[in-house]
């Protein structure tokens, strides 16, 4: 499938992501990582560089991306080096940032997603692949604060000197929502892994977006970078507007300038925060300090056997082992509590495609509504297995499941004892299903008797008129009766 354009432009769009890793200390000291410390607690000498101090390589830090590194089919460096990136913030106490540059720890690389396009039955599923360049170790500098004052700004330097690695992919996205899907799927595994706590309201998952627009077939264009984007939604807004501004830019005659932006959510704009550097102006130099960081292959193994079942491998034994569909078995992987909730759901006696159209659809919009996670969800999943087999055997309907569920919801429900509390539900509301033929063949007589006209309706082929029918009937039986048994009923009626 052909990229998308937007009036004639092709948009390429590369990311830069800075993931904090799940450390208990700094990368080179043993200053604490936790966060909400008073500012300027957690800063040691050694993270300010103060004379006398000497770097020491965080050991957890280096396991975090291996990790990684295994976790896209990269390459670990066996040996790999760090450098001194040269350049001046008032947040950044030595004058340089620690990184890595020409010899990274991770090279290469990829990430695989679904992209959807479209909403219902119109909507598109594609598989998406986007190449990673590298992935390397760093450290964070500190944090400029300038809203609790006036005229001047704090510096807190409790988080300079965490340890980050920055994941550098090809420019390989073409447009907002491809950035989004991407973002997200990076976000899913860090988090599965355990390298990051993916808290993006934190700092710990940020994202830069580099972006720029062409025509079909020319080189690429002058990219602008959107610095820190820390929420999904204001990641689409902000390069939506992105590439509108460079179109209009260039549509104008005027020339897209290299630049550092951020993104206003207040406005919904970007503007312009200073020329953007390249690594020239950085002027890197190996780190004298710092030994070239050597990984023995025995290493690369061991982190290699304590890597869980990564999300990819286990969405597509789903496919196989349930016969999932690839985008359901995607969706229920979103995290290691939702694919556990699966699992459970299934070994408690669901069928697994059953099981997903509930997770993905009935508990998912509850879930959300109560801004809830799956690991807080009220309903176990032997509750939801047991709603779920009552369906199945035509006990109760979609609807009668729906009202058991909102009682649990609210009540609770030990999960030893889900089945019978599910079964106490349906007799004490009333929910059983009216499953008498004689019974539902006399109803049907007189709706068909009563609607003459979407009687004749159906006879024409209208099947909404069918639908009509069958509500009919549902009224009469207070909504007991089985949809799909009246259905058949009435078709075999009316033919």
């Amino acid at each position: 499938m052909n990229p998308p354009l937007i009036d004639g432009y092709e948009v390429v769009i590369g990311f830069e992501t800075h993931v904090q890793l799940r450390t208990r200390s700094k990368i080179f000291s043993r200053a604490s990582t936790a966060f909400g410390a008073e500012p300027n607690t957690q800063a040691s000498a050694v993270d300010l560089a103060l004379p006398g101090t000497l770097p020491v390589m965080n050991r957890a830090a280096v396991e975090c991306a291996i990790r990684f590194g295994l976790a896209v089919g990269a390459q670990v460096a066996p040996r790999s080096v760090f450098a001194r990136k040269n350049y001046f913030y008032p947040d950044l106490p030595k004058g340089y940032q620690i990184s890595q540059y020409e010899i990274p720890v991770v090279q290469g690389g990829e990430i695989g997603f679904w992209l959807e396009l479209g909403q219902g039955a119109q909507a598109q599923r594609l598989w998406r692949t986007v190449r990673l360049v590298r992935a390397h170790l760093e450290e964070d500098a500190g944090k400029s604060l300038h809203e609790d004052f006036h005229g001047f700004s704090g510096i807190d330097l409790n988080r300079a000197g965490t340890p980050l690695l920055e994941i550098v992919t090809e420019p390989d996205i073409r447009s907002s929502a491809e950035a989004v899907a991407y973002a997200r799927e990076l976000h899913k595994l860090v988090t599965w892994i355990g390298i990051c706590d993916g808290n993006m309201q934190e700092g710990s998952f940020r994202c830069d977006a580099n972006v720029s627009v062409r025509k079909p077939g020319q080189p690429l264009g002058t990219r602008r970078e959107i610095k820190n984007l820390n929420s999904f939604r204001f990641m689409q807004q902000a390069i939506d507007y992105e590439v509108r501004w460079q179109i209009e830019e260039l549509e104008a005659g005027r020339a897209i300038r290299q630049a550092t932006v951020l993104f206003d959510p207040d406005t919904g704009q970007t503007r312009a925060m200073r020329s953007k550097e390249d690594a020239a102006d950085y002027r890197y130099f190996p780190d004298p300090d710092l030994p070239p960081l050597v990984i023995a292959p025995g290493w690369v193994e061991e982190v290699r056997r304590s890597l869980p079942e990564l999300p990819r491998a286990m969405a597509e034994r789903w496919v196989q082992q349930h016969g999932l569909p690839a985008y359901d078995a995607a969706t229920l992987t979103q995290s290691p509590a939702m694919a556990a909730y699966f699992e459970a759901t299934v070994q408690a006696g669901a069928a697994p495609k059953a099981a997903s159209n509930w997770i993905m659809g009935e508990l998912a919009r509850r879930l959300n509504a109560a801004d809830l996670d799956v690991q807080d969800c009220p309903l176990p999943p032997a509750a939801l297995a047991a709603v779920i087999a009552r369906v199945a055997d035509g006990t109760i309907s979609q609807v009668g499941a729906r009202q058991v569920l909102d009682e649990l919801w609210a009540a609770g429900v030990d999960a030893n004892q889900a089945a019978q509390r599910v079964d106490a539900v349906i007799e004490a509301r009333g929910l059983r299903q009216l499953n008498d033929t004689a019974a539902l063949e006399a109803l049907v007589r007189q709706v068909i008797e009563a609607n003459p006209k979407n009687v004749a309706e159906v006879r024409a082929g209208k099947d909404k008129a069918l639908n009509a029918l069958v509500g009919q009937v549902m009224k009469a039986t207070q909504g007991k009766a089985n949809p799909q048994q009246v259905s058949e009923l009435l078709r075999r009626a009316l033919s």
